[in-house]
């Protein structure tokens, strides 16, 4: 899975702009969509919402038709552009910047950041950063929720590195891991009658107990984790969490 940022432009720059809805299509499917909005709109609380990683708008913009003001941070300009072409998107207030350190002179009741965007970070204090940053943006009483998946790593026999996660007619994917320092390359390659698109992005997989670390670093408690955005029951072979943090 690849979401909206963490961004690096070199990869988030107009050649994966310009196909980024296409080919994550599946992800802005209304069944897939709405649950995640619901459950954002109902942690705002009437206040205000700050995405980081706010990209092409797949979250904000459906969020926004809710009545919650959203605001957004990415890097990509490129794919802002394609937010701003949207119905609606030109309403909403995006700072272009990096969002482990990017500030909006503003407070929020919610800052949210999904799709496993927070592997775009790709350093442990770049992450730790973003929880400091989500921090310092939100009210008293406020939340940071999370999307990410479980690392892969129960699937690795000894010695293995790569896990595929995809191959059909019109493309495979596979990811490749370096369990001593947590990082992964997740390799997209799409094939169209033009060739072979080759989409590689850098990332760091991050644990549940980990995240939880930097939350307290970042003066924040663990209030509630899921397995998806209809509040599923996380366990031990859930394959993705939804975390939510709060500022007391």
């Amino acid at each position: 899975m690849w979401e909206e940022t963490g961004k690096d432009e070199g990869f988030f720059g107009e050649r994966a702009a310009s196909v980024y809805d296409e080919h994550a299509a599946g992800m802005f499917d209304p069944a897939v969509v709405g649950p995640v909005v619901e459950l954002l709109a109902a942690l705002t609380e009437g206040g205000r919402a700050l995405e980081f990683g706010i990209g092409t708008g797949r979250i904000a913009l459906p969020l926004a038709e809710r009545g919650v003001r959203v605001s957004g941070i990415d890097n990509s300009e490129a794919m802002v552009g394609r937010l701003r072409a949207k119905p609606g998107g030109g309403d909403l207030d995006v700072t272009i910047g990096d969002f482990a350190t990017t500030r909006v002179d503003r407070e929020f009741s919610l800052v949210y950041l999904v799709f496993n965007t927070i592997g775009n970070l790709v350093t442990q204090d770049a992450q730790v950063a973003c929880f400091q940053n989500a921090a310092a943006h939100l009210r008293s009483g406020g939340r940071f929720v999370i999307e990410v998946g479980v690392p892969d790593l129960q699937r690795l026999p000894p010695g293995q590195t790569i896990i595929p996660f995809r191959a059909d007619p019109e493309g495979i994917g596979f990811d490749v891991y370096d369990v001593v320092t947590q990082q992964f390359s997740s390799q997209h390659y799409h094939f169209s009658e033009d060739g072979v698109q080759t989409y590689p992005v850098e990332l760091r997989y991050v644990w549940p107990s980990e995240l939880d670390l930097m939350g307290r670093l970042a003066g924040l408690t663990l209030e509630s984790r899921w397995a998806g955005w209809q509040r599923e029951p996380f366990t031990s072979l859930s394959r993705a969490h939804v975390s939510v943090y709060r500022l007391p």
